[in-house]
């Protein structure tokens, strides 16, 4: 197995999780194979799009929300933690193996805010227009003339009562207002990668695949657990 930043867990209780950063696990050969069906553990329709693209075809992907699948408290302190009990709750439910994500934004002159509760931000109907409105008013707050942020995105696959990998990846990139572009979703209308001139939010979403937090993060899953 080559050597990624991956973390392999072993869940006979999920709050003792030991994180080991290795080449290989003694007597662990996970793989996720080409054709296998693959429950991606997510309610959001556009981070489904997203990563059904960059998992090109070669699963059988279902969402948590079309197997019907309840939301679980998302209650861990890292986008790590929550992707891995994301991954987890959706693979003891469904008795399959599930990938999960946990993204967010984080921005420097609020203190990494909203970080792992970006989706908080955007209130129970998830009124992202409102959530982007609130960082600019927050930051008109501070006085700040800081827009540096960055998204990160945790992957976590787990298989149903066994162990789970999880890999993280980030983007860096500056603020802009007011949003600008009609793709993407989330916060991506006010976010502008290092190197671009366009928000995720303007960028061709094959384009913004390739550079995103998500693309980063799904570069290491590949070549810890995905067939060439």
């Amino acid at each position: 197995m080559p050597n990624q930043k991956a973390r392999y867990i072993s869940f006979n209780d999920i709050k003792l999780w030991q994180w080991i950063v290795a080449e290989r696990v003694i007597g662990m050969k996970l793989k996720l194979i080409k054709g296998m069906r693959l429950v991606v553990a997510t309610h959001n329709p556009g981070k489904a799009v997203e990563i059904d693209a960059l998992l090109d075809g070669h699963y059988d992907v279902v969402t948590a929300a079309s197997l019907n699948l309840p939301e679980p408290d998302e209650t861990e302190s890292t986008f790590v933690g929550n992707a891995l009990l994301k991954a987890r709750h959706a693979a003891d439910r469904s008795g399959e193996v599930a990938l999960a994500d946990d993204s967010g934004l984080s921005v420097a002159a609020l203190d990494g805010a909203p970080g792992i509760f970006s989706a908080r931000w955007a209130g129970p109907d998830k009124d992202f227009a409102f959530a982007m409105r609130r960082v600019e008013e927050r930051l008109e707050e501070t006085g700040s003339s800081d827009r540096r942020a960055w998204f990160t995105s945790a992957l976590a696959v787990a298989w149903p009562d066994g162990p789970a990998v999880v890999v993280e990846g980030r983007v860096d990139g500056q603020l802009t207002f007011p949003p600008r572009g009609d793709r993407g979703f989330g916060y991506d209308p006010i976010f502008i990668p290092e190197g671009r001139t366009q928000t995720f939010g303007e960028l061709d979403p094959a384009l913004k695949d390739s550079i995103s937090h998500r693309a980063v993060a799904f570069a290491k899953l590949r070549a810890a657990l995905m067939e060439g």
